[in-house]
């Protein structure tokens, strides 16, 4: 369904309004014309924020927007979530941070209702640093290949930016000429997505390609998780996904904005945001949590 054509008006009031808006417009990889592409759905999802009037905001997007270029994009953003009485705030949040096994930094924007913003805390980092070897080595290894432990020891190190591609551009593989030799240094053929993982036949000197479930997991989705459709539908599903764990450190922070308590043992929050987060509630009771859309 088209976002400009949805109604949010029977969501009215739930507790948090969340939406990964479509990168292009903003990325690097493309022409980055912003407003001036039909791609933009920035004034979609603020249209939905007006009707449906949630406790809090949450918007993702590509590193881009974080970018000079789009100064007063940004701004005039900010503009109208404070016209629609929340105070917004944003940061790039790096994923390689919250335990995801890739570089992919992301531009987060909250926007809260003003007793809820100061008690809001930007996270910087949750759990150890994971990397590719360690987080695919079991699916690497599961049609006989002999020489995993070999490779997962190439691997040992935090992948490059995964890339979905879009309608308009690219396929399943991994991204562009640059991407796809950083992957090769890491004993990834980055030419496309295979169908399994490597059998007992292929030798110590083999690149093997990711499959969509090992895609998906340098993307911390669940292996419970489903995708729809073909392989290059289901890949560009995973591969323009904000990443779960990101999504989660994220959303536990906004809850404590909430309640006023710390969520997620182990999650470190920027030292100044800390200390406010530790103060002691106002005046005004929080809310009853109600559901997300």
């Amino acid at each position: 369904m088209d976002i400009r054509e949805f109604t949010g008006q029977k969501y009215s009031g739930v507790d948090l309004l969340a939406a990964g808006v479509p990168c292009p417009p903003f990325s690097t990889a493309g022409k980055q014309l912003g407003a001036d592409d039909d791609r933009d759905m920035f004034p979609a999802a603020l249209s939905l924020v007006s009707q449906i009037k949630p406790r809090a905001v949450l918007f993702e997007n590509v590193q881009g927007l974080a970018s000079a270029k789009f100064t007063d994009y940004r701004n005039k953003l900010i503009r109208k979530l404070s016209a629609l009485g929340y105070q917004p705030d944003w940061r790039v949040l790096q994923a390689s941070e919250f335990g995801v096994p890739q570089l992919r930094p992301r531009f987060i924007l909250v926007a809260l209702r003003p007793s809820d913003a100061e008690h809001f805390a930007w996270p910087v980092s949750w759990g150890a640093k994971r990397f590719v070897g360690e987080s695919l080595l079991d699916l690497m290894a599961e049609n006989g290949w002999a020489h995993t432990e070999t490779w997962a020891g190439r691997a040992a190190r935090v992948a490059p930016t995964l890339v979905g591609g879009s309608k308009k551009h690219g396929g399943p593989d991994l991204g562009p000429t640059r991407a796809k030799r950083q992957w090769r240094d890491l004993g990834v053929d980055g030419m496309g997505i295979a169908d399994s993982a490597p059998g007992p036949d292929k030798d110590a000197d083999h690149l093997p390609r990711l499959t969509l479930r090992m895609a998906a997991r340098i993307q911390s989705f669940p292996d419970t998780w489903e995708f729809a459709g073909g392989k290059t539908a289901q890949y560009r599903q995973i591969g323009n996904a904000f990443p779960p764990a990101v999504a989660r450190v994220v959303g536990a922070a906004i809850r404590s904005a909430f309640e006023r308590k710390k969520f997620l043992s182990g999650l470190k929050f920027e030292k100044a945001d800390q200390l406010r987060l530790m103060e002691s509630p106002s005046s005004s009771k929080p809310k009853t949590r109600k559901k997300s859309v």
